[in-house]
């Protein structure tokens, strides 16, 4: 079995096209990933969706072939063409994926290189999976090295700090434009995890907060973690609240547009909104001293911060090398422990069998065998030690499947599935 993943994000494809492929209900999600586990070459998928890529990570028997059906289904989803998909898509196999799957949870593959939002995302969907069971053991084990990789990168770098996610940025920018944001109103649209970041940086940043949603019990509540005043408005004032505030921040998950060109009135005063939402919530619209930012508008922005951030970058991807390495060695070990095991325990039940023939034959006392078997067991621990000892060197080699699967045969050992899981990620455990 192999690793595949399917990438579609800011390198590959426009906001346009992200729009389609973008993942807006847990519904969605659940659906897609049943259609491509119902192909026998796909063992396990998890599904990422965020305003900046769409990952599709499995564990499939064929790559190539699981690489074509899924974007096949991808293209079914989305209405898009499978050749246009199949050749914007970034396809990772194995090794490759694994490096992959590393470098978005350490946020080096980001839109915003070290935004500190990925490798919760990542998590969210890792747990969905594993509570449909539609991963158990290869994905669970590689998410379970990338985290610890994305804690590594963290530890090691200042990557994780600053101005680092799209929502920051967005402030950021608006900062940059109105200069001093002294009494400045900002509106924010949506009570979810983008929004609370993006009024805890206006706040930050000096602007007046007003906040709607359609869900206003649960903008209250948001509004209520914050010392600062955070003014709630009902969502059936959007029009008003759209025409009368000079920055506006979106980020709600509807599927939609929910601003259209019919509720923009002309204003004698510069408007600046900033759409962070895919699918995007803003229309497009035309209209005298309004500036509509998307995601991708963001990019000089994006483009500073990783030119400060370039040498700090390479002290990540040194780390997300060393540990892809370490991930393949780590999994090596788990088939040669198994083997290890059995050695032993074969080599413990020949010693029994022997030692009762012994004492039936008349060859030894039944008040013997304690210490005859003690003696048969440091035999066996002594003479066994050495191929234990190079089996585990061996399984760092990349003839490890084939020596392993040789020993297997000559000493008639099978591979020991529950010993396997055994070593399933730690939030496997925490999902039970």
């Amino acid at each position: 079995m192999s690793y595949l993943v399917i990438s579609f994000s800011h390198k590959n494809t426009d906001i346009q096209t992200r729009e389609k492929l973008a993942f807006p209900s847990e519904e969605n999600k659940d659906r897609f990933l049943k259609q491509l586990l119902e192909d026998d070459i796909i063992n396990e998928a998890i599904l990422l969706s965020t305003c900046n890529r769409v990952e599709i990570i499995t564990a499939v028997s064929y790559t190539e072939t699981a690489a074509k059906s899924i974007i096949k289904k991808l293209s079914k989803y989305s209405g898009i063409d499978f050749d246009d998909l199949y050749e914007r898509a970034d396809i990772y196999e194995h090794n490759g994926a694994v490096h992959h799957l590393f470098s978005v949870a350490s946020a080096l593959d980001s839109l915003v290189i070290g935004e500190t939002q990925i490798v919760g995302q990542l998590k969210d969907a890792f747990r969905f999976s594993i509570a449909k069971k539609y991963c158990e053991q290869k994905l669970p084990r590689a998410l379970h090295y990338s985290f610890k990789c994305a804690a590594a990168v963290r530890n090691a770098t200042s990557l994780g700090t600053g101005s680092v996610s799209v929502a920051s940025t967005a402030v950021a920018r608006a900062k940059e434009i109105i200069g001093n944001t002294c009494g400045v109103k900002a509106l924010v649209i949506g009570a979810g995890e983008m929004s609370e970041l993006t009024i805890k940086h206006l706040l930050s940043s000096g602007f007046d907060v007003v906040l709607t949603s359609r869900d206003t019990r649960k903008a209250q509540i948001l509004a209520d973690t914050y010392e600062q005043h955070v003014a709630v408005e009902e969502y059936s004032k959007l029009q008003d609240l759209l025409n009368e505030i000079p920055v506006m921040i979106t980020a709600t998950a509807a599927p939609y547009p929910i601003i259209t060109q019919d509720i923009v009135q002309e204003c004698d005063f510069e408007r600046y909104w900033f759409d962070i939402a895919v699918p995007r919530d803003i229309a497009d619209i035309e209209s005298d001293k309004l500036m509509v930012y998307s995601v991708d508008d963001l990019q000089d922005i994006v483009d500073s911060n990783m030119s400060l951030r370039a040498e700090q970058a390479k002290t990540a991807y040194s780390i997300v090398n060393k540990m892809s390495l370490e991930f393949f060695e780590w999994l090596k070990s788990l088939e040669v422990e198994p083997v290890i095991k059995h050695m032993y325990t074969k080599g413990h039940e020949i010693i029994d069998k022997k030692i009762q023939t012994a004492i039936k034959k008349g060859f030894i006392n039944r008040e013997d065998e304690e210490n005859i078997k003690k003696l048969c067991e440091t035999v066996i621990t002594e003479y066994l030690h050495q191929p234990s000892k190079k089996l585990k060197c061996i399984s760092k080699d990349m003839e490890c499947d084939m020596i392993v699967g040789t020993v297997q045969s000559i000493f008639g050992l099978k591979s020991d599935v529950n010993m396997l899981n055994k070593y399933k990620c730690d939030h496997v455990e925490e999902n039970k």
